[in-house]
C-alpha cells in the first residue's frame, strides 16, 4: 500500500463547528431582558399620576386616598429596595427578578380590575414591594454577567431605558386615560411583564457569588425599614404639616434614632444586612451622596416644570410630555455615550461635567416666565438631561463596581434609596421654599394690583392654589378680575420657582463637588469571584 493510499483512506479530520454564545446568560440578551422588566417600574413612577383625576372620578376617592395611590407606592419602594437587594444577593438574582416580575404584573392586572379606592392603595403598595424586586436584581444581573470593560456601556443603556420610560410616562398615561380608560394605565404591564418573564426564564442565568450571604439580619431589615419608612414619610408630609410641626419632628427624629440604633446592631451582626465596612470606601460613600443630591435637583426641581407647563401654559398632560421630549432624547442619546466615556477616562469627569451642565440648566430655568416661548423651555430640559446621563450611569457605577460582588444586589438597593430619599427631599424641601416665597409675595402682589384683601380661610385657601400654580377665582367673577387674578397667581408661582429652582442649582453645583471624590470601582471585575448555578 503506497503512502498516498493510506492518506486517502484516512477519514478526514472532522470541522469544529463555530462556537456560538449560548441564549442564557448571554450579557446583551440578559441586559435587554431586565431592562424590559426595569421599564414597567420606571414607567409606572410616572404614567399613574396622569390617571389620578380619572380614578377619583370613577371609584368616589377623597384627595388624601388619592394621594395614598402614589404615596403608597413610593413608601413600598423606598422602604423595601436594600432588603431586595439582599434577597437577591442570597437568593439569586435571576429569581428575585423573576418573582418580582411576576408579582407587578399580577398587581397591575388586579388594580385594573379593583372597584375600590382601598383595594386600589392595598395593591399598589404591594405593587411597589414587587417593584423593588426588581432594580437591584437587574444592576445585580449586569454586574455578574458584563466583564468590567462593558460594565459602564450596559449600565448607561440601561439608565436610558429607565430615563426614556419615566419621562414617556405622562405621554403614554394622558393617551390611555383620554382614548380607553384608567384602568388600560395598569393592565398595559400585563402582556408588557408577561413578556419580560418569558424572556427571563429563557435568557436569564442565576450567577452568585462566592462569598454570597447564607443568613437573614431580621432585626436589622426591621430597624432599616422602620428607619426609611419614618424619614421618607416624614419628608412627604413636611409641606403639609409644617417642618416644626410635632408630627413632622416626630418621624424625622424617631428615624434617625432608628438609623442610629440600625449601625449599631450591624456593627455586632453576624452576617449584617448592610457591612458598615462598605463606606469606608470613599468613593462609594461619595456616590451614594451624590445620587441623594443628583435626585434632590433633578426630581424635585421636574416637580414644579410639570406644574409651570400644566398651570401657567395652560397644557394638557400629554402636551406637557412631549415638551420634556427634549429632556427625554437628550438622556436616550447621552447614557450610552456616556457609558463609554467613564470606560476609558473614569467617572470623575463626566461627573463633575453632568453635575455643572445640571447646575447651569437650574439656574437658567431661573428665568422662564409666563410667555416663555418652546424654543428656550426646550434648550434648558435638553441641557439638563445631558448633565443627568452621566451621573445617573456613573454614580450607580461607582456605587455598585465599588462593592464587593457578594453584595452587589445591596448595592443597587442603595443606589435606588438613594434616589427615593433625595427625590422625597428634594420635592419637600423645595416645596417648602415655594410656600414660603408664596407666602410672603402674594399679599404684596394681590394688594399691588387693587384685589379685595384675603383674609383668614380665604387666604390660605389662596395660597394653596398659587402654589402650584392655578389662580384662586371664584364662581361668577368678571373676566377683567380672572385677567388681573390670574396675572398675580402667575407672577408669585415664577416667583416661587425661580428661588426653587435657585436652591436647586446650588446643590447641583455641590454636586460637583462631591463628584471629584469618585473613582472607578475597585471591584468592578464584574464577574470575577462569581458561580454559575
Amino acid at each position: 500500500m503506497t503512502q498516498a493510499s493510506v492518506v486517502t483512506d484516512q477519514a478526514p479530520e472532522p470541522i469544529p463547528a463555530p462556537s456560538k454564545k449560548p441564549l442564557r446568560g448571554h450579557p446583551w440578551l440578559t441586559l435587554f431582558s431586565v431592562a424590559i422588566g426595569v421599564m414597567v417600574v420606571a414607567l409606572d413612577g410616572t404614567i399613574v399620576a396622569v390617571a389620578n383625576p380619572a380614578i377619583q372620578a370613577d371609584l368616589g376617592a377623597s384627595r388624601e386616598q388619592i394621594q395614598w395611590i402614589t404615596t403608597g407606592y413610593m413608601l413600598a419602594l423606598a422602604v423595601s429596595l436594600i432588603t431586595a437587594g439582599k434577597l437577591g444577593d442570597r437568593f439569586g438574582h435571576r429569581q428575585t427578578f423573576l418573582i418580582g416580575l411576576a408579582g407587578f404584573a399580577l398587581t397591575s392586572g388586579l388594580i385594573g380590575l379593583s372597584s375600590g379606592v382601598g383595594m386600589v392603595i392595598a395593591l399598589r403598595v404591594l405593587q411597589g414591594v414587587f417593584g423593588a424586586l426588581l432594580q437591584p436584581a437587574a444592576l445585580g444581573l449586569l454586574r455578574a454577567t458584563f466583564p468590567a470593560e462593558k460594565l459602564n456601556m450596559a449600565i448607561g443603556i440601561w439608565g436610558m431605558v429607565i430615563g426614556a420610560s419615566t419621562a414617556a410616562g405622562p405621554i403614554a398615561g394622558g393617551l390611555l386615560v383620554e382614548h380607553v380608560n384608567w384602568e388600560s394605565v395598569f393592565f398595559i404591564n400585563v402582556p408588557v411583564g408577561l413578556v419580560a418573564l418569558a424572556m427571563g426564564l429563557v435568557i436569564l442565568k442565576d450567577v452568585r457569588a462566592e462569598k454570597a450571604p447564607r443568613s437573614f439580619d431580621i432585626p436589622g431589615i426591621l430597624l432599616l425599614s422602620g428607619a426609611m419608612f419614618g424619614l421618607v414619610w416624614g419628608l412627604i408630609k413636611a409641606p403639609e404639616w409644617g417642618w416644626g410641626n410635632a408630627q413632622t419632628l416626630l418621624f424625622l427624629i424617631g428615624s434617625v434614632l432608628l438609623f442610629v440604633l440600625f449601625a449599631v446592631w450591624e456593627t455586632r451582626a453576624s452576617e449584617p444586612l448592610i457591612p458598615l465596612r462598605m463606606f469606608r470606601s470613599v468613593p462609594l460613600s461619595a456616590g451614594t451622596l451624590l445620587m441623594v443630591l443628583m435626585a434632590f435637583a433633578f426630581l424635585g426641581g421636574l416637580f414644579f416644570v410639570t406644574f409651570y407647563l400644566q398651570n401657567v401654559h395652560g397644557m394638557s398632560a400629554v402636551e406637557c410630555g412631549v415638551h420634556l421630549l427634549p429632556l427625554t432624547a437628550m438622556m436616550i442619546v447621552s447614557s450610552p455615550v456616556a457609558g463609554l466615556l467613564i470606560t476609558k477616562f473614569g467617572p470623575q469627569v463626566p461627573l463633575v461635567g453632568g453635575m455643572v451642565c445640571t447646575a447651569v440648566a437650574m439656574f437658567g430655568m431661573t428665568g422662564l416666565e409666563a410667555d416663555s416661548g418652546s424654543l428656550i423651555m426646550s434648550l434648558w430640559f435638553a441641557l439638563l438631561g445631558l448633565g443627568l446621563a452621566p451621573v445617573m450611569v456613573g454614580a450607580t457605577d461607582v456605587i455598585v463596581g465599588n462593592a464587593p460582588l457578594e453584595l452587589s444586589g445591596v448595592a443597587g438597593g442603595l443606589q435606588g434609596s438613594a434616589m427615593q430619599v433625595g427625590g422625597s427631599l428634594g420635592t419637600a424641601v423645595l416645596g417648602t421654599v415655594m410656600a414660603s416665597r408664596v407666602d410672603s409675595a402674594l399679599p404684596e402682589k394681590w394688594a399691588a394690583a387693587g384685589l379685595p384683601p384675603l383674609k383668614g380661610e380665604q387666604a390660605a385657601q389662596a395660597a394653596d392654589a398659587v402654589v402650584v400654580g392655578v389662580p384662586p377665582v371664584a364662581p361668577n367673577t368678571p373676566a377683567e378680575v380672572v385677567a388681573m387674578i390670574t396675572k398675580v397667581t402667575h407672577e408669585t408661582f415664577l416667583s416661587g420657582m425661580g428661588l426653587a429652582f435657585t436652591v436647586a442649582g446650588i446643590v447641583a453645583a455641590f454636586a460637583a463637588g462631591v463628584a471629584f471624590l469618585t473613582r472607578r470601582g475597585v471591584n468592578a471585575d464584574a464577574a470575577g469571584g462569581a458561580v454559575h448555578v
